[in-house]
């Protein structure tokens, strides 16, 4: 079974737990992300999504110059390890109900993220090979 190292995105948007929610907003605008991982020595401590801002202080009237990262990430944070298996990581983002997930090396250190678009598309490129063996073995289709 293919391991998710395949498509591991390795270069990861992340931030400190003290960075200010402004600065984490700011860091999604200019890299275009909609998630960043909070990350301390090395190793991820949690992630923050343009949802945890918007829900967690935009929606509640809370100053979100005043709060910070490790206030609105999610705590309950759910890694696979780089070499796992493909389908074992989407049991696991299934099960845990998450979109995207931080891979990490076998010491416990930031490898990459992989999220649910990076699956969309490897199984379209899987479609697509699939579609050619096909359309090689039978006839061309004719338009009226």
């Amino acid at each position: 079974m293919p391991e998710i190292r395949s498509i591991v995105r390795e270069q990861v948007v992340h931030t400190s737990p003290d960075a200010p929610l402004t600065d984490v907003a700011q860091l999604m605008d200019d890299e275009q992300v909609g998630s960043v991982v909070v990350v301390e020595d090395d190793r991820p401590q949690g992630i923050v999504t343009d949802r945890d801002i918007t829900i967690s202080a935009v929606a509640r009237g809370e100053d979100p110059e005043a709060k910070t990262a490790a206030d609105v990430m999610s705590e309950d944070l759910v890694t696979v390890e780089a070499d796992s298996g493909i389908f074992d990581v989407l049991r696991t983002m299934e099960e845990s109900n998450v979109r995207r997930i931080p891979a990490t090396d076998s010491d416990g250190t930031l490898a990459g993220i992989v999220t649910f678009d990076d699956f969309v598309v490897l199984l379209g490129r899987e479609f697509k090979l699939l579609s050619d063996v096909v359309e090689a073995k039978i006839p061309p289709y004719e338009h009226a």
